[in-house]
């Protein structure tokens, strides 16, 4: 089977500067967290909804103006995007569970401790070295987790939406090694629609098995903009910069993805974080900006 050829963008994605369109995405994946807050219906209610009406509005996407070709994958692949599917919809339950338990602030601060868990990792995936500067970084967030964490009581819906945050960083840092892997093998645009497709494909057994209330005919038009904005439309600005831009910036400017979704909680939902959360969440973020900013090519990984 011939490789899938990357497509150039067609207008208007391409009349805007790639700086431009990597901080909406960034601006974007931010947003995203607040519909935990916005949506009423449980986390795997929003996450089903975000996944399905993400593959939908990414198979139009790649249909109508990519030009992307969807099919013909071997039995490998399909291995991996079912792989994928389970990590992403793991990753955004998690996630979102930890905003709904606890706030905007503290859901996204926790999982941005997801390089500390890819620093371990990646050595033992990929037999590379673990570096000093890859131990300061993951030292660095260790603390930063620290101080965002009140103490070890669950019952404490800081500490629980904490550990949903880490649970959360963790499968994505997971999702991250095995993106990797399959990035060499397939168009960014196909492996976002099928791990959108999987995840909403893999969720309807839990769904079904949990029997959670359906969303109210209100949230929809939020599901739709979660799953068509905040994922397609997000992903689609982000693939296309890196065309144009280096990873290196794209990997730093990434790594402002709590710094707006903080903001926007602040004016939108009026949400105040802790003084303990502020500080925590700067020095993970500071961290993650650095290792960023510093690392060589083979550290780049797609969000």
């Amino acid at each position: 089977m011939a490789p899938m050829q990357v497509p150039q963008m067609k207008p208007p994605l391409v009349a805007t500067h790639p700086l431009f369109r990597i901080h909406c995405a960034v601006f974007l994946f931010g947003l995203a967290g607040l519909f935990g807050k916005f949506i009423a219906a449980g986390p795997l209610v929003i996450v089903f909804g975000r996944t399905l009406f993400g593959a939908v509005a990414l198979a139009v996407y790649a249909r109508a103006v990519s030009g992307t070709h969807l099919g013909g994958f071997t039995r490998q692949m399909l291995g991996l995007f079912i792989l994928q599917g389970i990590l992403l919809a793991a990753h955004w339950v998690f996630f979102f569970w930890s905003i709904q338990v606890s706030s905007v602030a503290v859901g996204l601060v926790t999982f941005s401790s997801f390089p500390l868990f890819v620093t371990f990792m990646e050595p033992l995936v990929f037999k590379e070295p673990l570096t000093r500067r890859d131990m300061i970084t993951a030292g660095a967030v260790f603390i930063g987790i620290c101080l965002v964490v009140p103490d070890i009581d669950l019952s404490n819906q800081t500490t629980f939406g904490a550990l949903l945050g880490i649970l959360s960083g963790l499968t994505f840092a997971v999702l991250a090694l095995v993106n990797r892997k399959n990035a060499r093998v397939s168009d960014p645009v196909a492996v976002a629609f099928f791990q959108n497709a999987f995840a909403a494909l893999l969720l309807v057994l839990p769904l079904a098995l949990v029997r959670p209330p359906a969303p109210a005919a209100s949230d929809l038009p939020a599901l739709i903009f979660l799953g068509v904005v905040c994922t397609a439309l997000s992903h689609t600005l982000f693939i296309s910069s890196l065309k144009q831009i280096r990873a290196q910036t794209a990997s730093v400017i990434a790594g402002l993805e709590p710094v707006y979704g903080i903001v926007l909680a602040f004016f939108i939902l009026h949400e105040i974080p802790a003084v303990t959360t502020l500080a925590g969440g700067s020095i993970i973020i500071s961290a993650t900006v650095a290792a960023g900013y510093f690392a060589s090519p083979r550290k780049k990984t797609s969000p």
